[in-house]
């Protein structure tokens, strides 16, 4: 039989072109300097939600006995702690103010992104979740296309520090969820959820960076 981490990233290969069609057209495009402010932005109003949703994931596989799942999503979570930090960190370097972009409302396409995993981890399957994280992680930045953007923004290295760590963590988060996968062996109906919120995961978070690269200074999700 073939594992079920294999035909998710089967599922995730078909589609992936859309996710990196969408990255390619955000770094390609006019005003680099405000579209990677934008991208810290948006990426700390998704990221910020991270331990929370893995959190009420976790609350959730208690109710319904799924102690593996129970323990996988704890461990990541630990894992992901500060990660909206980092991104804070980063755009402090290249906008002064920071802090007040952050306490603007997320554009429906972020709570696209991030809302429809609640609900299916409240109203259907937390297990549904491995197929958000397995596309947000399972696509390690390269170093070219880190220095691409480097280049094209003129920012410090500093102002990257999030993506370097995610390119360095990413492949090893990566094997791990394909291990619990593996380990699991959900049946049919729950590899199913997990392969809808992986390819519902491509499609908005596309929409979102489809939107970063084309939205004018005037309505940009960040200003």
């Amino acid at each position: 039989m073939t594992p079920p981490s294999t035909v998710l990233r089967a599922k995730i290969g078909l589609t992936g072109h859309a996710l990196r069609n969408a990255g390619s057209a955000l770094w390609h495009a006019p005003d680099p300097r405000r579209r990677y402010r934008d991208y810290l932005c948006a990426m700390h109003m998704v990221i910020r939600a991270s331990v929370p949703l893995l959190r009420a994931a976790s609350a959730r596989c208690a109710e319904l006995g799924e102690t593996r799942l129970a323990g996988y999503l704890d461990r990541h979570a630990a894992e992901e702690a500060e990660h909206d930090d980092w991104l804070r960190g980063d755009l402090a370097l290249v906008e002064p103010a920071a802090e007040e972009l952050l306490r603007r409302t997320p554009p429906p396409s972020v709570a696209g992104l991030v809302g429809a995993q609640y609900y299916w981890v409240l109203h259907h399957h937390p297990v549904a979740l491995l197929g958000y994280i397995a596309v947000l992680e399972g696509e390690a930045p390269s170093r070219a296309l880190l220095e691409h953007v480097e280049r094209r923004t003129g920012y410090p290295r500093a102002a990257f520090g999030t993506l370097w760590r995610h390119a360095a963590l990413d492949p090893g988060h990566r094997d791990d969820l394909d291990r619990m996968l593996d380990d699991l062996a959900p049946a049919p109906e729950r590899q199913a959820a997990v392969g809808t919120s992986a390819l519902h995961t491509v499609h908005a978070a596309a929409v979102l960076l489809r939107e970063l690269a084309a939205a004018p200074p005037e309505v940009s999700p960040c200003t």
